[in-house]
């Protein structure tokens, strides 16, 4: 398993990442479910992401998409909201690939350990090679840095 902070192994598993955030769990599961928090730490401080972009139908069923932009260009992310237990559990399809069914599914479970602190386990499985995995994770790992520090700032 993943030391705290740190991509999991990018094996052909997925990635696995856990982060502790000094907030409730309530304010952690409002930057993954509003599109004002979402769009602001999505990409890190590397991409942006327009708010008037991100659309979130937050329930079972329901569909999301924004878009980021890159160095490499525009990107057109989109998805569906699996599974939707608030606040702790959060399951979706993600994928930048038009036209394409193949998705990448984003489990994120939020684990309130008292004192004001939550604990984030994150996991990304589908079917991307385990280079990209790892390019994935160190991402990923960008963006929940910008999630903690907008929680500092809160």
């Amino acid at each position: 398993m993943a030391e705290p902070g740190t991509p999991g192994a990018a094996a052909e598993a997925g990635i696995t990442i856990t982060r502790v955030f000094d907030a409730s769990r309530e304010r952690v599961w409002k930057e993954w479910t509003e599109p004002e928090r979402f769009a602001d730490w999505f990409g890190g401080t590397e991409f942006e992401v327009p708010l008037s972009s991100v659309s979130m139908d937050v329930r079972q069923g329901g569909s999301w998409r924004l878009t980021m932009h890159a160095a490499r260009g525009e990107i057109q992310w989109k998805g569906e909201y699996r599974e939707v237990v608030e606040p702790e559990r959060l399951v979706l399809t993600m994928s930048d690939q038009p036209g394409e069914e193949a998705y990448e599914l984003v489990t994120v479970v939020l684990t309130d350990l008292g004192d004001g602190r939550t604990e984030m386990h994150f996991e990304q499985r589908g079917r991307m090679s385990p280079e990209q995995y790892e390019r994935a994770g160190e991402g990923w790992s960008s963006f929940f840095d910008r999630i903690a520090e907008r929680l500092a700032d809160a």
